[in-house]
């Protein structure tokens, strides 16, 4: 009854990159990468079928970071002198490429993961790209000096590769903004705006996920600050009920989000997030089971798929595998609990 789906990133073999890195360095170069990259991807692939989740995903394999991974396809950014600049609202400093030219598409950017993964599972497939407003807050503006121009333009990049995406056969295209939970106002202002551009003509599934991100440690001390309950949803999901989105990805497990924001998504489904990032235990299905029960109070069970919150890229290998399988163990016990 409830489907089950990750938010998006998986764990990269060390054959692949760096392991439990965010950021990591690839492991080979040249033709050998580009077929480690395949191979890692039709590994997880098979790893998502055989844990039984119903949605499968790249893993984002191909990808050295979620935002960065598109960027490098596009024009007028230089990738050669980077700065060091706050992202998330000065949470953490990275490294990051200056936008210094009109920006324009050099091709196709994710055909070769996306088309790979078609080809190789016969269930709804999902593909993730960074939202127009979390690319702005990951790139240094050398050019525009217009942040909303800027967004604008990049949403339009995301609109070509997402209609491309649609006709590689992928049911889902998700949008990540992790960024509409730090700049709340201009979310549900200009983000959501910026979202629908990106979105544009797409007669597939369109989703956009929203967390308190990846379980390292700069984004754990931040949590810390927020408080008991965490409201940050708050502003911009009436905003993305009004729009065309059709799925909403939100953190649930062992967060101090209250539930009751879900009513604010009256209209979509939610992908509530069983899966806890930011910690290696292993939940168990009465756990997910649990949680799932309690989202819906908020959330028509027709409504409901059960998630990840976040990517689990930064974690093992052997974390993810069994975090997976817990994903769909869950499910299924919540499937049989509220029939």
């Amino acid at each position: 009854m409830f489907t089950t789906a990750i938010a998006g990133s998986l764990p990269k073999p060390a054959w692949l990159a760096e392991t439990e890195k965010l950021w990591p360095q690839w492991s080979t170069q040249g033709p050998e990468l580009q077929q480690a990259k395949a191979d890692a991807t039709l590994l997880w692939i098979k790893a998502q079928e055989d844990a039984g989740l119903d949605v499968i995903g790249d893993g984002e394999q191909a990808r050295q970071h979620f935002v960065h991974g598109f960027v490098e396809q596009v024009e007028g950014i230089d990738f050669e002198n980077k700065v060091t600049m706050g992202i998330r609202n000065n949470r953490y400093d990275a490294q990051v490429p200056q936008v210094v030219a009109p920006l324009r598409l050099k091709g196709r950017v994710h055909a070769f993961e996306a088309q790979l993964a078609r080809a190789h599972t016969k269930k709804k497939l999902k593909f993730t790209l960074p939202g127009p407003m979390t690319i702005v807050d990951t790139v240094a503006d050398r050019f525009y000096g217009d942040k909303v121009k800027m967004a604008m333009a990049f949403a339009e990049l995301l609109n070509q590769e997402a209609l491309a995406l649609q006709a590689d056969g992928v049911d889902i295209i998700q949008f990540d903004e992790p960024a509409f939970n730090v700049y709340m106002d201009e979310a549900a202002d200009w983000g959501v705006k910026a979202l629908e551009v990106a979105a544009r003509g797409l007669t597939c599934t369109t989703a956009v996920h929203i967390c308190y991100g990846y379980g390292i440690e700069a984004n754990n001390k931040w949590k810390e600050t927020l408080g008991h309950e965490w409201r940050q949803y708050e502003k911009v999901f009436p905003a993305l009920a009004k729009s065309s989105i059709q799925q909403v990805s939100l953190e649930c497990m062992h967060s101090h989000v209250p539930m009751e924001m879900m009513k604010l998504l009256e209209g979509k489904d939610v992908m509530v997030g069983v899966i806890d990032v930011a910690n290696p235990a292993i939940e168990t299905p009465e756990e997910i089971a649990d949680t799932i029960g309690r989202a819906l109070q908020f959330v028509p069970k027709n409504r409901l798929i059960a998630c990840t919150n976040c990517g689990l890229a930064p974690m093992s290998r052997a974390v993810a595998e069994a975090k997976l399988k817990a994903l769909a163990e869950g499910a299924k016990l919540a499937s049989q609990r509220y029939a």
